[in-house]
């Protein structure tokens, strides 16, 4: 290890915020690399939903998720941090002051300060509890949409209540001939407008209602078979395709051997960012603190502190408030 090998910050999680921050960390400038387990940035958004439309970024009436991973993507690259994609972090320790040793999959890495932004972790889908739901996974059953016009005139049936599942049954509906949504209650779970929105539509909301049984010709789903919960209703629903958003499962995997503050599978940080570990940052999904509201907006605020905090722990004569981006994007 040489002092040519040690960067400033190194962000774990390429998702919206890790990326955010990379840029500001070019902006304080910052050396900074960025580590992720995925093959491509973007986290979430471009693994699961690149094709669904985010509604809570500031500036952008509504924004597609790979529109805004690409946009985040350059302006990240201005200022050309290192990323090393599919890597898992396994260790993460402070071996002085100003050093820490980050161990992953493939190789050590060397970093001043370090900053988790890894959302709420590694992540899959909750499957389908049905013993057929394995034939038809890969075919037309499916836990995410990665090209929405796939569906264009074809029969969707979208089982689940919460945000993603009436933001697809929205989307879908100027795409697919026929949109149902199941829901096992009659109250979603997703924000306000976009359930006023969906009861305006032309989707079809079955509620309250759950997935019985399905009925398919070798690996192809051809019905869904709904009853009603707590009831004896019974419908079937001929498909083209069904999609199931009954959330995902996650896991901060090794973040618990670092010796951080956990809450609830977040790591706890004051309003610095900081961490109980000093030099040890964390920003996004993955922090917990008083009045948390986990949006993507917040990581976009959150970025900045944390970055801001790690060059003033880096240097304690440099200011943390940081000059306006209009002086410094100028020499760009």
């Amino acid at each position: 290890m040489n002092s040519e090998n040690i960067v400033d910050s190194l962000i774990i999680g390429a998702g919206p915020t890790g990326l955010f921050a990379a840029f500001y960390g070019g902006m304080r400038e910052m050396s900074v690399k960025v580590i992720d387990s995925l093959p491509q940035v973007g986290g979430q958004l471009m693994a699961l939903y690149p094709e669904k439309y985010i509604y809570d970024v500031a500036g952008f009436p509504k924004v597609l998720a790979k529109d805004l991973i690409n946009q985040l993507e350059q302006q990240a690259k201005q200022f050309n941090p290192e990323i090393c994609l599919e890597e898992n972090v396994q260790y993460v320790e402070k071996i002085e002051d100003q050093l820490f040793k980050v161990s992953t999959t493939k190789e050590i890495h060397y970093a001043r300060t370090v900053i988790v932004t890894s959302g709420a972790g590694a992540f899959q889908p909750r499957r389908l509890k049905h013993a057929e739901a394995g034939k038809y996974e890969g075919t037309n059953l499916l836990y995410s949409i990665t090209d929405l016009q796939a569906f264009h005139g074809k029969k969707v049936c979208v089982a689940g209540g919460g945000d993603s599942a009436v933001d697809w049954a929205l989307m879908l509906e100027g795409v697919a001939e026929e949109v149902s949504l199941v829901h096992r209650r009659d109250a979603f779970r997703a924000h306000e407008h976009s359930v006023n929105q969906l009861r305006e539509s032309s989707v079809q909301i079955k509620t309250p209602m759950m997935i019985d049984d399905l009925i398919g010709n070798n690996d192809r789903l051809e019905q869904v078979v709904i009853k009603e919960n707590k009831g004896e209703a019974v419908e079937n629903i001929e498909v083209d395709a069904l999609i199931v958003n009954h959330g995902f499962l996650s896991d901060i995997g090794a973040i618990r051997e670092w010796g951080v503050e956990l809450e609830k599978n977040s790591i706890v940080v004051n309003e610095k960012m900081e961490t109980n570990i000093p030099g040890l940052f964390a920003a996004g999904d993955i922090t917990t603190h008083a009045g948390k509201v986990k949006l993507i907006a917040s990581g976009f605020g959150e970025a900045p502190t944390a970055i801001s905090q790690a060059k003033h722990y880096i240097d304690p004569e440099t200011k943390v408030q940081p000059p306006h981006s209009t002086r410094v994007l100028s020499g760009v």
